[in-house]
């Protein structure tokens, strides 16, 4: 599995259980990114790097409001035009979720990518 996947599991199986934080080992830049987006969306409270010199990690602040996360695998390239398609796919209702997109301005939903006339990676999925 992708250290992505990995760090979208960690983030469920927590909001699941009920707790209200969470350590994502190792850290990533990517990682990171996909936090960010996480975070302006309102899904998490917030994230911090801790460097341990085994790779960092970082510590997630659940808000609670997570029903379901994960990583899209394998990465399709997404043209401006086709984000719908992918949003029935991934999303379990219109407006209800995000898709985490790569895009070459960065990390972001695909609402922001929408409005930029942007195509991109789909990363992850959250809602």
């Amino acid at each position: 599995m992708s250290s992505l996947s990995n760090a979208m599991s960690i983030i469920k199986n927590a909001e699941m259980v009920g707790k209200d934080r969470c350590e994502i080992k190792p850290a990533s830049k990517l990682i990171g990114n996909v936090l960010r987006v996480m975070k302006e969306k309102g899904y998490i409270r917030g994230f911090e790097y801790v460097e341990d010199h085994k790779g960092g990690m970082y510590v997630v602040e659940l808000s609670g409001k997570i029903n379901d996360c994960g990583a899209i695998r394998p990465r399709y390239s997404v043209k401006r035009t086709e984000y719908e398609k992918f949003e029935k796919r991934f999303l379990p209702a219109r407006d209800f979720g995000i898709l985490i997109v790569s895009t070459t301005k960065g990390v972001m939903s695909q609402r922001d990518a929408i409005e930029k006339g942007l195509g991109g990676v789909l990363l992850a999925y959250v809602y």
